[in-house]
């Protein structure tokens, strides 16, 4: 092989390698508030705990229910007993040396307070699993969404930094027109490159903060924590809050927080019957049919039949346990109180959630208006400052000052608007929207 032919091939194969090693990066995707919350059911380890739980106490429910219902076995036995040469053998309680048992049996508990009982702790067991899920899942919707907003908040705060870098740079630009002019001294352009390479560093960090802020919220929303992605910027100065009246309705209705203490009472409750349920008999039947006899065969040798059946019936009745059922029932009635404790607590809380999220809805509004107006009025400031200056009416340090507050201001300003979009947020939670 030649050596221009070598080198022909070694270049393509290092080219195909290249190309290969710069394959494009994935597209970014849009993710909006529902996406993202979408997303976070599959990924929030504390959602799906919560998931599971539900699904396991539905599973308790089902078994206890079917403890309440007869059951049916197949029974298939053998017993051998050493021959001392009578039919019996050595154990005479065996009847026979060879038995055999083939049996179906059926069992049925006809009166069991216990298990009646246990069915229904059950049921609200359920019933206060589902409501627990529905309570993590609020949580990670509070999660997420102060990520998502803490996400378009840096954005926001990055085109901030953009828009007063580019006004740094005018200022710097402005300031050496008017020293070649002889009109300002070098003071001046040194303030303003000053004031420049600060702006430049705000951007780097700004730029920073945008990256950790999509980390914290990727960690709740994809697999792959490098997948990129652009969030819907969906703040609106307009968005109108609940009436105070349905705000209220809604807060209590169906609110998993209290689902799930009452759902705890009724459980404490039940728990109470299934520790009384030891103080009443139980009644329960057995029902038996196929084969017991000393050979496996439907008749013996001398020609009677071995397959037949049996009815047991027991009732057991509780007499002396040295106070141990007493105990139980003063423990489980401690759960039970302790249950209403909760409940009461829970129904105060929402009380006290609702008050507090509506006082920071009405603040965060007011707060809006307010820090909209220092922006416009520091716009207007900054806009004013430079033609003064432009003048030679006013000084470098001035327009140093003035860029200064406008970039506060619409820092703050944004900030107001994703504490309000917050605020509305947390109320929405709590009315049952997310």
């Amino acid at each position: 092989m030649t050596e221009p032919l070598k080198l022909s091939l070694f270049c393509g194969f290092a080219l195909c390698l290249g190309m290969e090693a710069q394959a494009p990066p994935p597209a970014p995707l849009t993710i909006d508030l529902p996406s993202a919350l979408e997303r976070s059911r599959t990924w929030s380890p504390q959602y799906l705990a919560a998931a599971l739980a539900a699904a396991s106490a539905k599973e308790d429910r089902v078994q206890a229910k079917a403890a309440l219902l007869p059951a049916v076995n197949q029974l298939n036995g053998y017993i051998y007993t050493q021959g001392n040469g009578t039919p019996t053998g050595v154990f005479v309680a065996n009847n026979g040396v060879h038995i055999y048992d083939e049996q179906v049996t059926v069992h049925a508990d006809l009166l069991s307070v216990t298990k009646q009982a246990q069915y229904r702790s059950a049921q609200a067991a359920e019933v206060a699993a589902k409501a627990r899920q529905d309570v993590a899942r609020r949580g990670m919707a509070s999660t997420v969404i102060q990520n998502y907003y803490g996400v378009i908040a840096a954005q926001r705060h990055l085109v901030n930094a953009r828009r007063s870098l580019n006004e740094a740079r005018q200022f710097e630009d402005l300031s050496q027109k008017q020293e070649r002019g002889g009109e300002v001294a070098r003071a001046d352009v040194v303030k303003a490159q000053l004031q420049r390479r600060q702006r430049e560093q705000q951007l780097n960090e700004a730029d920073l903060n945008v990256d950790k802020a999509k980390l914290a919220l990727a960690v709740l929303i994809f697999q792959d924590l490098l997948q990129p992605f652009d969030v819907v910027d969906d703040l609106n100065p307009n968005a109108a809050s609940p009436a105070a009246e349905e705000t209220r309705q809604a807060s209590f209705v169906a609110n998993p927080d209290l689902l799930a203490a009452e759902a705890a009472l009724k459980q404490s409750t039940a728990g109470v019957s299934v520790a009384k349920g030891d103080y009443f008999p139980a009644f329960s039947v057995d029902y038996f049919y196929g084969i017991n006899s000393f050979v496996l065969a439907f008749h013996d040798p001398d020609g009677n039949r071995n397959i037949g059946s049996s009815v047991q019936a027991t009732v057991t009745v509780p007499v002396w346990n040295w106070g141990s059922t007493r105990s139980r029932v003063r423990q489980a009635q401690v759960a039970q109180q302790q249950a209403r404790n909760d409940l009461t607590f829970a129904r105060r809380q929402v009380e006290t959630n609702l008050d507090q999220y509506s006082i920071e809805l009405r603040g965060a509004r007011t707060q809006l208006a307010q820090l909209l107006d220092s922006r416009t009025l520091a716009e207007e400031n900054l806009r004013l400052t430079t033609l003064r200056y432009t003048n030679g009416e006013a000084t470098a340090l001035e327009i140093v000052d003035a860029q200064s507050t406008v970039g506060d201001a619409r820092n703050a300003y944004d900030d107001g608007l994703g504490r309000y979009r917050l605020a509305l947020a947390n109320l929405e939670i709590l009315m049952g929207r997310y």
